[in-house]
């Protein structure tokens, strides 16, 4: 048996230092934004005498689950949980549903007026927040006197005020994944006797699955985890209040109930994970494929 020459030797491979430093600021960065995660959950374990320690440590040896405890027992927990649920859920499909039409209709055709409507949802999605909540606060009051369902204290009006905020980034997405889809697929699905309609949701529609996934996270991620629109919109019905309100029975003006923030927090964090472990492959290609549209 031949010794194998230098030259034929597999070159080691050589780390640049340029790579280097960006993989520890990359570490470091990920580490500074899974601390405070780390110690939420951390903190829903502690007991209540290391919670309120003047010296806290980040690791603690009696686990205890009376956080939870007290989090489950209270009065109209699973309802909130169930609320938060269903107006999320409703925001997705509807997302979904609404915001793929808007992206054919948009990329597909052409009719006056099309660019005017593009530069308004663009814009659309550069206004704050917190400037609509009092117009918004009106507009759901008037509507309320139409549609009662979708009017002050209804979950309807968390449905819809998401919908808007949620619709323009949504259909801005989903364009760019419409029109990488050639027209010459759509001809062809014609010249094989497919209508418009029939393309539209056999072909077209699990083509720019990737971009339907983004879009529903973020959907999904906006309808979760608000509190400001919950807190203006459902001002009496108790029973209507979401999860993020929950929350705020343990926070007392002299003794704030810190383990079960926390744990009520990690809570309303679990569906969110689980989400995203279901939708993680195809996340990634669908926010890259947005960022190239």
């Amino acid at each position: 048996m031949g010794v194998m020459p230098l030259s034929a030797a597999k070159p080691r491979r050589v780390r640049r230092p340029g790579r280097l430093i960006a993989e520890i600021v990359t570490v470091v960065i990920a580490g500074m934004v899974a601390f405070p995660l780390y110690w939420m959950v951390l903190s829903a374990f502690k007991p209540a005498g290391e919670i309120q320690s003047a010296h806290p440590k980040p690791w603690t040896f009696a686990p205890t689950l009376d956080s939870f405890t007290r989090v489950l027992t209270v009065s109209g927990f699973g309802r909130f949980f169930l609320n938060s649920l269903l107006v999320a859920v409703v925001v997705v499909v509807l997302s979904l549903l609404l915001s793929f039409l808007s992206a054919v209709a948009l990329t597909r055709f052409r009719f006056k007026g099309r660019t005017v409507l593009l530069i308004m949802i663009l814009v659309a999605q550069m206004v704050p927040v917190e400037a609509l909540t009092i117009p918004l606060f009106f507009l759901m009051r008037s509507i309320g006197g139409v549609v009662p369902s979708f009017g002050l204290n209804e979950l309807g009006s968390l449905v819809l005020v998401h919908l808007a905020f949620s619709l323009p980034l949504a259909i801005w997405m989903l364009r760019g994944f419409v029109a990488a889809v050639p027209v010459e697929l759509e001809e062809a699905a014609k010249l094989d006797g497919a209508s418009r309609m029939r393309f539209t949701w056999q072909i077209l529609f699990p083509l720019v699955a990737p971009g339907l996934v983004a879009v529903s996270v973020l959907a999904f991620i906006h309808a979760w985890n608000d509190f400001l629109f919950a807190k203006t919109f459902i001002i009496s019905k108790t029973e209507n209040q979401t999860l993020p309100q929950a929350i705020l029975v343990f926070f007392k003006p002299e003794d704030t109930d810190w383990g079960a923030v926390m744990a009520s927090s990690t809570l309303m964090t679990i569906p969110v994970l689980v989400f995203f472990i279901f939708v993680q492959r195809r996340l990634v290609s669908g926010l890259g494929g947005a960022v190239k549209g």
